[in-house]
């Protein structure tokens, strides 16, 4: 009978140790070393591990990450979310004045298998005036931040200035319009269209841009 309720005890006891060492590990009153490490955002703020699985939390706004699309970047001063135009469309910004409006598109084209990025390009790169593909000649190319964009005038009509910026990717193409509308000077032959407000804005974005 002893050694009976010797064993019980003896069993309470490894039972009782187990489980206090289960809470002690699961709700350790020691503070979480988490690494050093730091993730810069696409504004040039940092951010560092945090919470029982030290992992970054989400870079706070103005910046954006389109996780589907694999982009982050960082929204400009006085822009906001607008409802998207097209079923190619991604993305929408906007900012009003008093006399004008800038929107920012961001559209996203997949490349089929008997195509390339550049013929990807020239199909969607229609004029919004005439509805014909714009030439080819009048393409240029445009480093911003850490990637090289084809950049296509789209629209200069009636007040009107779309300017396209595309990023060929391995397996599609981003396309960011720059939409300046109440454009007084648009016939102007020695209008500077990058300094325009969309596409002023446009070009500081793409050089926050991260992702391929």
């Amino acid at each position: 009978m002893k050694g009976f309720l010797l064993g019980v005890l003896a069993t309470v006891i490894i039972v009782g140790a187990g489980l206090w060492y289960r809470n002690a590990s699961e709700h350790s009153s020691q503070p979480i070393a988490c690494p050093m490490d730091a993730l810069v955002c696409p504004d040039g703020t940092s951010v560092g591990r945090t919470g029982l699985s030290c992992t970054f939390p989400i870079c706070p706004p103005p910046n954006v990450s389109l996780p589907d699309v694999g982009i982050s970047f960082a929204i400009p001063e006085g822009f906001s979310t607008t409802e998207v135009s097209d079923d190619s469309s991604v993305a929408a910004y906007q900012m009003k004045e008093a006399s004008s409006t800038s929107n920012i598109i961001i559209r996203q084209y997949a490349i089929t298998a008997s195509s390339s990025a550049l013929d990807t390009i020239k199909q969607t790169a229609i004029s919004s005036a005439s509805g014909m593909p714009v030439s080819a000649t009048l393409f240029s190319s445009k480093t911003l931040g850490t990637h090289r964009f084809t950049v296509v005038s789209i629209e200069r009509f009636e007040g009107v200035v779309d300017t396209a910026y595309y990023l060929a990717r391995e397996a599609d193409v981003l396309r960011f319009d720059a939409i300046d509308q109440g454009v007084t000077s648009w016939t102007d032959p020695k209008l500077d269209t990058s300094k325009l407000p969309a596409n002023a804005a446009l070009q500081k974005l793409l050089t926050t841009l991260q992702g391929n």
